[in-house]
C-alpha cells in the first residue's frame, strides 16, 4: 500500500510503544504540529502490549513520585479527552512488609508523599485483612494503602496517546522500519526508512530493547538489554472480586492484580534471565518467549502461600515476554552526549506504562537536564556498558534490583 510519507518534519520519533506514544502526544500539546512517529510493526508490539498495566504513584524519590503522579493524573482523564477507551480504574494498592526493615522503608515512603499531598495510609495486619481478604498475613507487620493506585489496559492507553497526537496534528506510520539515522558528525539531519528519507531537526529512539543497537549504528551509547519477565493468570479464584487493590509483597518479589474475572500473578524474581544476547529477531512482533516454568515456580509457591486460593484455582495463562533493563535499573532519558539533537527515551526497566508522563516524554526534547528525574543523563553511560556479553550477564544481578523499584509497573 502506498504512504504518503513526509520528506520533512521538525521530529522524527522511532518506536511506537507507550513512550514513543507519549512523546508524540506530549509535544502536540506543547504546540509541535509537525511530527512525525515511525513504528516498525503495529503500536505496541515490542513489550508494550504484554504490560501488566500497574499504575502506582509512590516512588523512592520525591521526583519520581511527582512524575508517577501525573502519569496516574493523565491517564484518569485520557478516555474522556480522547474518546478512546483506556481500561483505567482507580482501585487502591497495598504494598506489604514481612520485615521491620521493610516495614520502615514504606513508613518512610509514606511521610515522604505527604510533601506533596498524596494521600498514603499506613496500616497494620486488620486492616489489611480488610481491604484484601483473600491474603495470608500470617508473616505479614503492616504495610502502606494508597487510595488513588489503579491500573490501565497498556494497549489502550498507547491507542489513546497516539490519538490524541494525531489529533493535533501528529503522523503516525506503522509496518514503517528506520534503517539508519543520518547525521553530519555533530547532530542529526533526518533518518533513512525502507520506503525513503525524512530530513529531521530532532531524532527521538524510543525503540525500546531495540535502542541500543539502533543507536550504536551512530555512535551513541545506551546500554539497556531484554531480560525475561514472567506472570501467571489465573482463573476461578474463590473470593476474587473487581474491587481489590493491586497488591504487591516486596518482600517475595510478587504483585497481584486483579484482570477480567482472573488473578493476574507476576514478579521480578531475584535472579533474571537474560533474553536476546545474541540479538532480537528482526520479525519479532508481539511475541512470547517460551520460558522456564522451573524457573518462576519458587515465586509462584510463595504467591501461593500469600493467597491460598490460588492452590485451588486454575491456570488460565503462563507467560513470558521481554522486558528492557538497563544496567543501574535507571532511565536512559534525555539528549545523547555523541550527537545533538538525538534524544533518547528508553531503559524504563518495566514500568513504562506508569512512566510515560509529561517529566519523561514531554520533556525529552526540551532543552533541559533530565538528571533530577532519573538519576542518569544519557552521556553518563560508557560505552563498554554496551557489549553484549556483558551486559547479558550483569542482568543476571542487576535485574534482581527491579522486585524493588519495577513492582509499580
Amino acid at each position: 500500500m502506498a504512504i504518503d510519507l513526509p520528506t520533512r518534519a521538525r521530529v522524527v520519533i522511532v518506536g511506537g510503544g507507550v513512550i514513543g506514544c507519549s512523546v508524540a502526544y506530549h509535544l502536540t500539546k506543547m504546540g509541535w504540529s509537525d511530527v512525525v512517529l515511525l513504528e516498525r510493526k503495529q503500536l505496541t508490539s515490542g513489550t508494550t502490549w504484554h504490560a501488566a498495566g500497574l499504575v502506582g504513584q509512590l516512588r523512592q524519590s520525591i521526583n519520581m513520585t511527582q512524575l508517577a503522579r501525573y502519569t496516574a493524573e493523565l491517564y484518569r482523564g485520557l478516555e474522556a479527552e480522547t474518546g478512546q477507551a483506556t481500561g483505567y480504574r482507580q482501585c487502591g494498592s497495598l504494598s506489604l512488609a514481612t520485615t521491620p526493615g521493610r516495614m520502615e522503608e514504606l513508613k518512610r515512603n509514606a511521610s515522604m508523599a505527604k510533601v506533596f499531598g498524596l494521600a498514603v495510609n499506613v496500616v497494620g495486619p486488620q486492616e489489611i485483612h480488610s481491604l484484601y481478604p483473600l491474603a495470608n498475613l500470617e508473616d505479614v507487620i503492616g504495610g502502606i494503602h494508597i487510595p488513588s493506585d489503579g491500573y490501565a489496559n497498556a494497549v489502550d492507553i498507547t491507542q489513546a496517546l497516539a490519538k490524541g497526537a494525531r489529533g493535533r496534528g501528529a503522523r503516525i506510520f506503522q509496518d514503517l522500519k528506520v534503517t539508519a539515522i543520518h547525521h553530519d558528525g555533530d547532530r542529526v539531519s533526518g533518518v533513512q526508512t525502507d520506503r525513503g528519507r525524512i530530513e529531521a531537526d530532532y531524532v527521538v529512539l524510543c525503540g525500546g530493547m531495540w535502542t541500543r543497537d539502533l543507536a550504536a549504528g551512530i555512535g551513541v551509547t545506551v546500554p539497556l538489554h531484554a531480560c525475561e519477565h514472567y506472570y501467571v493468570l489465573f482463573q476461578d479464584v474463590t473470593g476474587l472480586t473487581p474491587d481489590m487493590p493491586v497488591l504487591r509483597d516486596y518482600d517475595h518479589c510478587s504483585y497481584f492484580k486483579y484482570d477480567a474475572g482472573k488473578l493476574l500473578v507476576g514478579a521480578f524474581e531475584p535472579h533474571a534471565r537474560p533474553w536476546g544476547a545474541e540479538g532480537i529477531p528482526d520479525d519479532f512482533s508481539f511475541g512470547e518467549i517460551a520460558g522456564d516454568f522451573g524457573h518462576f515456580e519458587p515465586v509462584l509457591l510463595d504467591a501461593m502461600r500469600r493467597i491460598p486460593a490460588l492452590e485451588k484455582a486454575g491456570i488460565q495463562k503462563f507467560f513470558c515476554g521481554p522486558e528492557s533493563f538497563t544496567p543501574d535499573v535507571r532511565y536512559h532519558l534525555g539528549e545523547s552526549t555523541e550527537l545533538k539533537n538525538c534524544f533518547v527515551a528508553a531503559g524504563l526497566n518495566s514500568i513504562g506504562l506508569q512512566s510515560a508522563g509529561e517529566s519523561t516524554c514531554g520533556e525529552t526534547c526540551r532543552s533541559r537536564s533530565t538528571a533530577d528525574i532519573c538519576g542518569r543523563e544519557c552521556r553518563k553511560a560508557w560505552g563498554c556498558c554496551t557489549r553484549r556479553i556483558g551486559l547479558s550477564v550483569n542482568m543476571k544481578r542487576r535485574a534482581a534490583r527491579a522486585s524493588r523499584r519495577c513492582m509499580t509497573a
